[in-house]
């Protein structure tokens, strides 16, 4: 049985809060819950194959202080303004 795709968001969503790393938990959950159900199928496909790599290699290159692989690296420039937009005091 396939998966429909409101139990994809959910189990995207799942596992974006439960990284392994608190830092990750707090970049990648919030991302999650406001964005995902507006992302189109490829980029869906994008972030559910971002979510296979490993906390240790994520943090730099959303936190910009690594380059990430080409194929991440639009997503992972709107996952790290997301951040950066959330944790910014506003005035």
């Amino acid at each position: 049985m396939s998966e429909t795709a409101e139990s994809r968001i959910k189990r995207m969503r799942m596992r974006s809060w439960r990284r392994g790393t608190k830092e990750m938990d707090m970049i990648l959950g919030p991302f999650s819950d406001a964005r995902l159900a507006g992302l189109d199928a490829p980029s869906l496909d994008l972030y559910d194959l971002l979510l296979e790599e490993n906390d240790q290699d994520l943090y730099p290159w959303v936190s910009g202080a690594q380059p990430g692989p080409a194929q991440y690296r639009d997503l992972l420039a709107e996952i790290g303004e997301f951040a950066r937009a959330r944790h910014t005091p506003q005035e």
